[in-house]
Order: C-alpha cells, then structure tokens, then sequence
C-alpha cells in the first residue's frame, strides 16, 4: 500500500516564513507608494533631472533607514519580551514544579483533551523538556527561534530599497515627456504585483486589496503631484 507523502511545511516554520514574506511585500510597498509620492510631487515643480535623482535618492535612504531602525527597536522589544517570560517561566517551574505541572495540565485539556490524557501528555512533556513544553503551550514561543531585530532589520531595509528603485528609476531614466506616465504605469502595475500577493499571502480575494492597493498609490501620487505644481508655479 502506498504510503501518503508530506512533504509541505507545517507548524511555526511555515507561520514564520508567511510573516517574513509578507513583511517584504509590505516593506516593498512602502518603497514604492513613499518614493513614488516624492519624486511625482518634486516633477510636478521642475523637471530637473539632478533634483529628480537627488529627491529620489534622498528619500529611498531616509525611508529604507526609517524602516530598519523601527523593525529594529520593534523586534528587538519583541525579543527582550519574550526572554523576559521565558526567565518567568524557568523560575516559576524551579520554585513551583507541581503548580506548574497542573497548570499545563489545565492548558492541554483547554485544547480538548481529556483530564487522563491531558495529565499523561504534561508529565511526559515535562520529562522531556519543562520549559520548552510550557513555552510552547502556554506562551506560544520557540525559544530556539527567538526574535532576531537584525534580520527584521536587514529585510525591511532591502524590501523597501527594492520597493524604491523603481519609481526612483523611472523618473529619472526616460526622456522629459515621458516621465511621469512611464512613473504613474509602473507604479501602478507594481502596486497591483504587491496588493495581490499580500492578499494571496493573507488567504484573502485578491481583487479588492488589488483595487485599494492602486487607488490609494494613484491618490498619493496625484495630491503630491499636484501640490509640487503648485509650489513650483509659487516660486516662480
């Protein structure tokens, strides 16, 4: 008889690489919506293809550095939490063990099982390994996967570099008269590329994250167009 293959991901490591993917959808479209935003509201008053690049540039570096600094503080917060309760938990199962073997007891039948069966599984887990069993069951942490605020750090730092290179290379590559459409149509089409796939990712339609994702891009892009016109036709 032929044996079932199962050979697809389950458990954390799968709910860890969604949460990662769709950070760097999210970071990439940051990038784009952000520097597309300055770079069409700096076109709007002058066509300068130096203050075009510098604008760009200016705001891909601020932007991508905004980025990693915050998921770094962020996650490294994270981290210094989850630590601290794992440091909770060892103390607790050293001062309490008994209190700390029911309480798991409590957790596991919470889940379904039966007293018996619930009473077995927390004695053999704690045999095995006390703070892992009450780290996993009762925290939800892997303390071997512990979060990491450099690697946070390092991919928003990259998804919305890469989210920024292609508004900042479409204004400033083209000739003069096809800027801002050359601009406004790869923005688009990319905001469309990230608004489906964070909707895929999140297990939801595509089309109305597909929709919002380019209308909201469209609005940021016209209001700041619109308010560099007219802050250049005020200079002059």
């Amino acid at each position: 008889m032929t044996q079932p293959m199962h050979d697809e991901t389950h458990g954390g490591a799968l709910g860890t690489r969604l949460n990662w993917l769709r950070a760097a959808v999210l970071g990439a479209n940051d990038g784009i919506v952000s520097t597309a935003g300055l770079v069409v509201g700096v076109a709007g008053a002058t066509s300068d293809r130096g203050a075009l690049l510098t604008a760009g540039l200016a705001g891909l570096l601020a932007g991508s550095m905004s980025m990693a600094v915050g998921e770094y503080v962020s996650v490294s917060t994270q981290r210094d939490s989850e630590r601290a309760a794992l440091a909770v938990e060892k103390r607790e199962l050293r001062e309490q063990p008994q209190e700390e073997l029911e309480e798991l007891t409590g957790l596991l039948q919470a889940r379904g099982l039966s007293r018996e069966v619930a009473r077995e599984a927390a004695l053999q887990l704690t045999e095995r390994d006390a703070l892992r069993a009450h780290a996993s069951v009762e925290l939800g942490i892997n303390p071997d996967e512990l979060a990491n605020p450099w690697h946070a750090a390092w991919a928003s730092f990259l998804a919305f570099t890469v989210g920024a290179l292609l508004p900042l290379l479409a204004i400033v590559l083209p000739p003069d008269g096809l800027r801002l459409p050359v601009t406004v149509g790869s923005v688009l089409a990319a905001l469309s590329l990230t608004g489906w796939a964070s909707a895929r990712l999140g297990a939801a339609r595509p089309g109305r994250a597909l929709t919002r994702n380019m209308l909201g891009g469209a609005l940021a892009m016209g209001i700041t167009y619109a308010a560099g016109a007219l802050l250049g036709a005020t200079a002059t």
